[in-house]
């Protein structure tokens, strides 16, 4: 039986789409092509006139948007349509438009795109409406909207076609809306620090600055083999060698992995860098940053998110990787000095190792394990094993450790920070720790970059960097369950 329902609904729809092609080609017959408009002159949106109507009472007005529903009343009728910010009613009467005008519009279909010119006023009910004087279609649309978009539970057919996801859900729209808003609030944070936005290479010779199996492709021109980017690092400390002081980019990186609710192969990184300072100074920007995105894009300090209430208003708690261990797992790394001892507390509490690891990697497995899910609200969490922390700084007291912070919220992390390493000595030691990796078969180990190194030597201040995910962020900001609700067009498997 529902077989047989869902081939009537793709017949019904078939003769739909044949009858509105057939209204396209009067239309185009009669000398009334739409699709040879090219502007239209809009005064106001939705939002403006309801926003202003004291202001607006009795005062022509010219809307242009989609019709998303029509109420034909024999002389008079009514149309609601919705553009960028909301949707607006519109009384239409055969005696305001004429008699031909009115017939025209009588056989325009949910989804047609058409210009309004009339005077704003208020119905019977005390909605506020435009009475219009002159209809002109801008577009024809030849396909039909789903009659209920908002309540359809297949999310693979949002995010394919998001175009549609967009027209039928006003609060995708608003998601994606707040995501403009948050990347141009840090914009304007950061400018107003002095911070300058660079762009640098997406295609690359090297992919480093980040542990990510990247995209490989062929460059003909050269004949080349050359790596989509996975971070923005080395060529912004390139750019701190050569005396710019404070830099920033936000843009897409690539990474050859799995998709899931918190990732996407490409997505979007903003790195920035800070001569002169060190992960302390990121800490302090990181926290003013994400405090004034909060003020200044949803008028608050305090976010919910999945209903739980998150307030960037106090400070942040900052806590070493290793009392936070010892916090929710009781494990003090302090008191283990060998590599044995570390394999012995992990085997004791159900933490599985691989040969390879070292010390601080399985002091960063009992992170996983047993820290990262309860960091709830805004924490640092400082000074990382320098096994997992190549690019760092080693602490001066206690060289086991790196400066380095991970920022977590809701159990996730929202960026990572070091005290960036500018001994090139020490910088080739540990590129040559990765390429040994990379021979054990870790295919996300660093690989030497000669040009990176050469630029370390000419000499790189104290400097002090930081990545911020900027999707997880916008994931946050507005309770968005997955990553493919804040991006526009998230990767999807072929159909086929």
């Amino acid at each position: 039986m529902a077989e047989n329902n869902n081939t009537s609904v793709q017949q019904d729809l078939g003769e739909q789409v044949r009858i509105r092609r057939e209204k396209l080609a009067a239309l185009q017959a009669e000398g009334n092509d739409p699709f040879v408009i090219t502007k239209y002159d809009v005064t106001h949106h939705s939002t403006d006139i309801k926003g202003n109507f004291e202001e607006l009472e009795g005062k022509t007005v010219t809307v242009a948007g989609r019709i998303m529903s029509k109420r034909i009343m024999g002389k008079a009728s009514f149309c609601n349509i919705q553009d960028l910010p909301g949707r607006i009613q519109s009384y239409v009467a055969r005696d305001s438009i004429g008699e031909e005008e009115y017939k025209g519009f009588k056989k325009m279909d949910i989804g047609d795109l058409i210009g309004i010119k009339g005077f704003v006023f208020k119905t019977k009910t005390g909605e506020i409406s435009i009475h219009a004087e002159e209809i002109t279609l801008l577009s024809k649309s030849l396909q039909v909207l789903p009659e209920k978009f908002h309540g359809i539970t297949n999310t693979d057919l949002r995010y394919r076609q998001r175009y549609v996801d967009l027209i039928m859900n006003e609060d995708v729209k608003d998601t994606f809306v707040k995501r403009s808003k948050i990347i141009t609030s840090i914009r304007r944070y950061l400018d107003g620090q002095g911070f300058m936005e660079v762009e640098t290479p997406m295609l690359v010779a090297n992919a480093g600055g980040a542990a990510a199996r990247p995209f490989e492709t062929h460059f003909n021109a050269l004949d080349e083999d050359v790596k989509l980017r996975i971070s923005l690092e080395l060529y912004l400390k390139r750019l701190i060698v050569g005396g710019m002081e404070k830099v920033y980019e936000i843009g897409r990186v690539f990474r050859n992995e799995g998709v899931d609710t918190r990732h996407n192969p490409e997505f979007t990184l903003m790195e920035l860098y800070q001569a002169y300072t060190d992960y302390h100074g990121m800490m302090d920007l990181t926290e003013n940053l994400f405090r004034h995105v909060a003020e200044e894009v949803l008028g608050k300090t305090t976010i919910v998110y999945n209903g739980i209430e998150m307030d960037l208003g106090k400070p942040f708690e900052r806590i070493t990787m290793v009392d936070a261990v010892k916090k929710y797992s009781g494990v003090d790394f302090n008191e283990i000095s060998t590599l044995e001892e570390a394999q012995a507390a992990a085997k004791a509490h159900g933490i599985e190792y691989e040969k390879r690891h070292k010390k601080g990697d399985i002091l960063n497995l009992f992170f996983e394990e047993f820290v990262e899910h309860n960091l709830i609200q805004p924490t640092f969490v400082m000074d990382h094993p320098i096994e997992i922390s190549p690019l760092t700084k080693k602490k001066p007291e206690n060289p086991e450790y790196v400066e380095r912070f991970e920022f977590f919220m809701n159990g996730w992390e929202m960026a990572n920070a070091y005290s960036e390493l500018n001994d090139p000595i020490d910088q080739r030691e540990r590129f040559k720790a990765q390429e040994e990796l990379l021979a054990q078969g870790d295919d996300e180990a660093n690989t030497t970059d000669e040009d990176f190194l050469y630029a370390l030597e000419l000499g790189m201040p104290p400097t002090g960097g930081i990545g911020y995910g900027i999707d997880r962020m916008t994931m946050l900001f507005t309770d968005s369950s997955s990553i493919r609700d804040v991006l526009l067009f998230p990767t999807m498997k072929p159909l086929d």
